[in-house]
């Protein structure tokens, strides 16, 4: 017998659930809400320090994965491009402020908007939320860079994806 929450009650073994595993054992990809891409994060033992609160780099990893998703669901496919020899998104300047700590088991959004696009490169604010309240933001710029390590112009079908979503104060 199960809770209401779907955990084993007193009163019995463990039913099997019914739901299918395709359509719960995805990852979480985060959602588009307008120009926003919004993406959960929970916080575990692992991103904290001894002091209990979310270790500074933490943040970045938030960041990079809430990055990751967004672009993933606008269309473009990093790994296809990467392994086809196209070259990859590096992170050219990063600029981060800490307002707050997060603590161990704190439910975060990063919530990420595209605020620049140039021919190699796109420039994306990023903020770690806990409800209304700005734990840390951050102003990066990715840069797509060809396997020599040049600056690369992005495909034109990303820069179509990304004129779609800059940030315009909507």
């Amino acid at each position: 017998m199960r809770d209401a929450r779907g955990l084993p009650g007193e009163s019995g073994p463990l039913e099997p659930l019914t739901m299918t595993a395709a359509a719960t054992d995805q990852p979480v990809e985060g959602r588009f809400d307008g120009r926003e891409h919004r993406f959960p994060v929970r916080v575990y033992f692992e991103d904290t320090d001894l002091s209990g609160v979310v270790y500074h780099a933490n943040y970045l990893r938030f960041m990079e994965r809430a990055r990751s998703d967004m672009l993933r669901l606008v269309g473009v496919d990093q790994r296809g491009v990467m392994e086809a020899g196209g070259g990859a998104y590096a992170v050219a300047d990063l600029a981060i402020k800490y307002h707050r700590p997060a603590k161990l088991d704190d439910a975060l959004v990063v919530v990420s908007r595209l605020t620049r696009l140039r021919a190699a490169a796109v420039a994306i604010h990023q903020r770690v939320m806990r409800g209304d309240e700005t734990l840390a933001e951050a102003a990066v710029t990715a840069a797509l860079v060809a396997p020599d390590g040049r600056p690369k112009r992005q495909p034109a079908d990303w820069a179509a994806a990304y004129e779609k979503l800059i940030w315009n104060g909507e």
